[in-house]
């Protein structure tokens, strides 16, 4: 199941940095501010969801701890 969180988290990781890097070009061309701003509430939302991947992850392993 850890494994199964850690996958997941690295995912949802890298589709923050793809929805940051779209919004930012978004915002640098100057085209629609409203998807622009759309694309950053995605990228806190998908922030969170890894967030919570990872202190699941943390909890499922033990957080670190020797065995």
């Amino acid at each position: 199941m850890s494994t199964v969180t850690y996958v997941a988290a690295i995912i949802v990781m890298g589709l923050v940095a793809i929805v940051l890097i779209r919004g930012l070009l978004n915002m640098m061309k100057g085209d629609n501010p409203n998807l622009s701003n759309r694309l950053m509430q995605l990228r806190v939302l998908l922030q969170a969801v890894a967030v919570i991947l990872i202190m699941l992850t943390l909890w499922l392993t033990g957080g670190g701890r020797p065995a």
